[in-house]
């Protein structure tokens, strides 16, 4: 629980999310000037702006300028991944996955993961490769899948994904991981991701 936590801290920082349309907002909080950035943001949130709504819910999770309110956390995370906002997709599959300002359901966790990492979004790939590692959340086990998804995200760079490649590789046969190498060349960013192997499942 605590890895997930940890990952949606460090997937968080607005460094390359930043886009027009808010410029304001984001550089007063990137300056730490967080009175001024809900000032900038909770208008544009209001009205609809998904990075905004990312970003407004981002500082009721870590009280950056407003109480830490979890629930209205997820209110905002939810609005901006329900217009596709891979980042918001992924913090509301890790609230639902800990539980947090919502009941636990591990199954809806996997839903939101899985539309981010449909996106290209490294950690929630980095996510949903441990369910298919570990067999958890109603998803099958299959090495060649987790193989695939942290081959796909550590080509992001995440660096946890290429330590738990190697891992895995070790328990997996030569025909398992070309499978798996295979599936990451051919698949593409905002088409579904497979949700099972020829050669992995149990």
């Amino acid at each position: 629980m605590k890895k997930f936590i940890v990952a949606i801290l460090l997937a968080l920082g607005l460094g390359g999310t930043v886009q027009a349309g808010f410029p304001e907002g984001a550089s007063a909080y990137n300056a730490r000037n967080y009175t001024q950035a809900v000032r900038e943001i909770a208008p544009l949130a209001r009205a609809g702006h998904p990075d905004a709504q990312h970003l407004l819910g981002l500082m009721y999770y870590m009280g950056r300028g407003l109480a830490r309110d979890y629930k209205q956390a997820l209110h905002w995370h939810l609005k901006a991944a329900q217009q596709g906002k891979a980042d918001a997709q992924y913090v509301v599959g890790a609230m639902y996955y800990t539980g947090n300002a919502v009941p636990q359901d591990q199954k809806h966790a996997v839903t939101w993961f899985r539309k981010a990492a449909e996106q290209g979004h490294g950690e929630a790939q980095h996510a949903l490769g441990l369910m298919y590692r570990y067999h958890v959340a109603g998803v099958p086990g299959d090495p060649v899948i987790a193989y695939m998804l942290w081959n796909l995200a550590a080509a992001g760079g995440n660096h946890n994904a290429v330590g738990q490649r190697a891992a895995i590789a070790k328990t997996m046969t030569q025909e398992q991981i070309e499978e798996a190498q295979a599936l990451a060349r051919t698949w593409k960013v905002g088409t579904a991701l497979p949700t099972q192997s020829k050669t992995g499942g149990g």
